[in-house]
Order: structure tokens, then C-alpha cells, then sequence
């Protein structure tokens, strides 16, 4: 790997490594600029460091206390955001379903959110190429929204045990289905500039982290792709400071690294720590905030999920854990509330399927164990769905610091009358599906998943932190590509479309620097 001096003036320090950095750092690496990539976990080696252990692995998510407050206050940890280099990429389940071009105009169709500055348009040739460099595997054709122009290069995974009961419950009630699109191999698949991948070998457990690179992640696919363009990578790299010049350009970007604080000058910065480290930071160095947007406007997805038993010997931890979709209800027709939701199988480990019965259910001790000696029957579903931005649902510091002397983030956040509608109406058809394919024991687990919004793209520089371009409005020399910018949730899971826009950011970026 091509190393940097830190008086070297770089052309670009891009900090975090996951879905939002990892794309454009090898974008800008491959265009011959002279790029560092700043993260704050470890570069792990997946067939030496990932094990098939929830426990083990709990160092792939981000666990730095976040405090919640509310109404409904969100548990951080586990399933929110991760560290190391891939970010949370290192444990997501790799369901990588497009959004439809209307879930860019929520208020134009509902009068309610907000519509994103750019559509599905300016995203569609990046759905293509992602799609193509990862190998998702997916279906020839899919049923819902716009027609693709590339089918996805693999065909799709075999379904696993809840997948085929899912199917069996929505054929009986004339809900259609499909295999869904995830980025994990279902044949073995060569990259350009990186070599071979292995096929999945439906181990499950792929939030744990993938042991063979058939899972997508950004440390198997775009970080190796961006330094073999000559980018340098600086995992354990935890950035606290910006200094900047009189211009208002960021000169230098201030880490601590083993303890020691270090500084990397450059002449442009890239922020895709996701949607609370990025405001988190920006908050702390007081920057970027003249519309009073920073952190505002945060949302989580609505993430209902129920769950039944079955006298089928199901295993759920085999197999990708969300094998099949249905989009049927992504804008219904008895719908009293604004947006929609997609339907998903769902495999599940057993620490995390106890958790959620800790949770939901209030059970402990001998009826926890009565209940998880039924694991290996257990089979659940759940939506991915729209949340509306809120002004009562926001981020900001917190006068408690964490162990490096920062202020801790706090994150405030209530369901409202429309996410309450949306998670009424999912319910009663999950319940359905389950009830038709045969399920006893049927329980229900309300939860919300994905941090989004805080640092909003838009065209008014009085309502937004950054433009249609990623390019903040008060630092000219500051770009945000990650979950942050999304000013409407989508209801679709997040992971494909902050690639996508990782890439415009990049491309709208090397395009301005040929025409200076």
C-alpha cells in the first residue's frame, strides 16, 4: 500500500471507510489523485479474525455509548453502525434492494416529508455499476419499480428455511414475491484489479462478518480496488479536529492514532461517518452548521418484525439471512398513512433472537430457555419502511464525555402518527402471512433500524448542510457522502443507495476539478 507523509498535502482525506467512503475513495484514487483514508477501527483479515461466534464478533459494531432519549428511545449498539475498515458494511446482512423512483418525491405525492434534491435518475447508471463490481446475486427480472436496465450478474441465492415458509404463506394469500437482490455471491466471480471471490456457502451468520469475501463488503471490494489505485488506508485512525485556513478551507484533519494526536494537511475532506459520528463531529469543531441543520431531522426505518413457530425443522442462522421480498406493499391501496414498506424474510442468530425475545416478550430465566429451545423451529419476517423527518427527532451533545474527553452524542427520537398507522397496517399482514403458512406461537416485535438524516442535501442553504453535490454550503472545500445527507428515509434498506451516492459525490466532484 502506497503510504503519505502527513505534511504532504494530500488531494483528499476521506474519513470512514464504510458504504459511504470505501466507493469514492477508490473513485478518487483511481483518478490519480493522491488520497488517505482515515478510520477509526481495525483493518481486520475476515479468514483469521471473523469467527462463527455472535460474542466474538461484537467488535464489528460501533459501541461507544450514544445516549437516547424521547418518547422512544433507540438502542445503539448492535445493528446500527459498525467500525473497522468496512464499516458497517463488515455486518450488514448484504439485502441490497434499489428504492423506486418515487421515494424521491415523498411530498410532491403525500404533502408530508420532504422530496431529495436529485431522483432515481441521477442514481440509476451507479444502481448498475455497483450492482456489477459486487456480483449481487438477484432475480432475472424484477417486479417492482423501474425496469433495470442491467440484471443483476448472479443468479439468486437458494432460500433458506424462513424464505420458503414466507413464500408458502404470501402464495396463499396472492402476495407476490421474488428472490431479493443481495450482494453475496452465489457463484464464484471475478473483479478487475481485485481477483477471484468465493461463492457463499450459506454459513449464515454474515452479521458476524463474512470468513471467505463472498459477502460484499467494502474491505473485499472497494478498499482493495482503491489501493491498488494508490490510495493509503490508516485504520485505528480516530479523527476529533479540523483546522482551517482563512479561507474557511480545511487545511488539516486532527486524529488520534494509538493515543498520540496526529495531523494530515489536504486540500479537500470527504465525511462519511455516518449519520451521528458526522454530525457528532461537525457539532464538536462548531463548522458547517449556518443553517442550524446539523443534526436535525434524524430518522430510523420502521423495522416491525413477527415472528411464529413452526413444526418444520427451520435452523434460522443458514443461509443468507434475507432471501426472499415483496414490494406489494411499498405504496398500499387501503394505506392511511403517507410512504410504504417492503416485506423481507428474516434469518437470525441465536444471541440475537434471544435478545429480541428478552425485549419484546419480557421473558428471562426458565421461560427464556423454554421459549429459545423452539429456535430451531422459529421462522420471522419483517418490513423495512418508511420513517418522515421530524423536527423533535434530532441529535446534539451532550454535556457527559466519552472516554477520549468528547462530548457524547444524544439522540432524540419519537414514533408519530404516521410510522404508528404504517406499523398498524404491517402487522396485521405479517400476522397473516405467518397464520397462512402454518405458524403457532405468533408474537410481534416493534422495533426501528438504520440511523439516517442529521446532515440534510438539498438546494436551499437555509434548510439543508449540503448541496445536491455532497458539497457543504459553508466550507467550500468540505464534502458529505453517507446516511447522513438522506433527507427522506426511503423504503428501501440503505446500503446500495449511500454507495450510489458515493460515487455521484465523487464523479460531480472530479468533474468540477477538470473545469477550473
Amino acid at each position: 500500500m502506497k503510504l503519505y507523509s502527513e505534511n504532504e498535502i494530500v488531494d483528499a482525506v476521506v474519513i470512514g471507510t464504510g458504504a459511504g467512503g470505501a466507493p469514492l475513495l477508490s473513485r478518487l484514487a483511481k483518478a490519480g489523485l493522491k488520497v488517505v483514508a482515515l478510520e477509526a477501527g481495525e483493518h481486520w483479515e475476515p479468514s483469521k479474525d471473523f469467527a462463527t461466534d455472535e460474542v466474538s464478533q461484537a467488535k464489528l459494531f460501533w459501541t461507544d455509548e450514544r445516549l437516547s432519549a424521547g418518547e422512544d428511545p433507540l438502542h445503539f449498539g448492535n445493528n446500527n453502525s459498525g467500525i473497522g475498515v468496512g464499516g458497517s458494511t463488515l455486518h450488514y446482512t448484504a439485502y441490497v434492494p434499489r428504492p423506486q423512483p418515487d421515494d424521491f418525491h415523498l411530498y410532491s405525492d403525500f404533502g408530508v416529508g420532504v422530496n431529495w434534491p436529485i431522483g432515481y435518475n441521477d442514481l440509476e447508471k451507479y444502481f448498475d455499476e455497483i450492482e456489477q463490481f459486487l456480483g449481487v446475486s438477484g432475480p432475472a427480472d424484477y417486479l417492482w419499480g423501474a425496469k433495470h436496465k442491467s440484471s443483476y450478474p448472479l443468479p439468486p441465492l437458494p432460500l433458506n428455511g424462513a424464505a420458503q415458509l414466507m413464500k408458502r404463506g404470501c402464495d396463499k394469500l396472492n402476495i407476490k414475491t421474488s428472490p431479493a437482490a443481495n450482494a453475496a455471491l452465489s457463484a464464484p466471480y471475478f473483479q478487475k484489479d481485485i481477483g477471484w471471490r468465493a461463492a457463499c456457502t450459506n454459513r449464515g451468520f454474515c452479521q458476524a462478518g463474512c470468513t471467505i469475501g463472498a459477502k460484499a463488503n467494502m474491505d473485499v471490494t472497494y478498499i482493495p480496488l482503491a489501493v491498488y489505485h494508490g490510495s493509503e488506508v490508516r485504520s485505528k485512525s480516530f479523527v476529533t479536529e479540523f483546522e482551517l485556513n482563512n479561507s474557511d478551507n480545511i487545511s488539516a484533519v486532527v486524529y488520534s492514532f494509538n493515543g498520540k494526536m496526529q495531523r494530515q494537511k489536504c486540500k479537500n475532506v470527504f465525511l462519511c461517518a455516518g449519520a451521528i459520528e458526522t454530525p457528532r463531529l461537525l457539532l464538536i469543531n462548531n463548522i458547517a452548521n449556518s443553517s442550524g441543520e446539523v443534526g436535525k431531522n434524524f430518522m430510523a426505518h420502521t423495522g416491525m418484525q413477527v415472528w411464529g413457530q413452526f413444526e418444520e425443522d427451520i435452523r434460522p442462522y443458514k443461509g443468507i439471512p434475507g432471501g426472499l421480498i415483496s414490494e406489494d406493499t411499498h405504496r398500499p391501496k387501503d394505506a392511511d398513512f403517507a410512504g410504504g414498506y417492503l416485506l423481507q424474510s428474516i434469518g437470525v442468530m441465536p444471541v440475537t433472537y434471544a435478545s429480541q425475545v428478552a425485549r419484546a416478550r419480557g421473558l428471562w430465566g426458565e421461560a427464556l430457555l423454554q421459549c429459545m429451545r423452539g429456535y430451531n423451529h422459529t421462522a420471522g419476517i419483517n418490513i423495512l419502511g418508511d420513517c418522515l423527518p421530524y423536527p423533535n427527532n434530532y441529535l446534539e451533545l451532550s454535556d457527559e464525555m466519552d472516554s477520549r474527553g468528547l462530548p457524547k452524542p444524544r439522540i432524540y427520537f419519537s414514533i408519530e402518527e404516521n410510522e404508528r398507522r404504517l406499523n398498524i397496517h404491517a402487522e396485521k399482514i405479517l400476522r397473516e402471512i405467518w397464520s397462512a403458512a402454518g405458524a403457532d406461537d405468533i408474537w410481534s416485535y416493534n422495533r426501528n433500524a438504520h440511523t439516517i438524516g442529521t446532515c440534510r442535501m438539498g438546494n436551499d442553504q437555509q434548510k439543508a448542510v449540503v448541496n445536491s453535490e455532497g458539497k457543504s454550503f459553508d466550507i467550500p472545500n468540505l464534502f458529505i457522502a453517507d446516511n447522513s445527507v438522506f433527507p427522506s428515509a426511503l423504503s428501501a434498506n440503505p446500503a446500495l443507495t449511500i454507495m450510489a451516492l458515493s460515487l455521484r459525490i465523487a464523479d460531480c466532484f472530479l468533474d468540477k476539478m477538470k473545469h477550473r
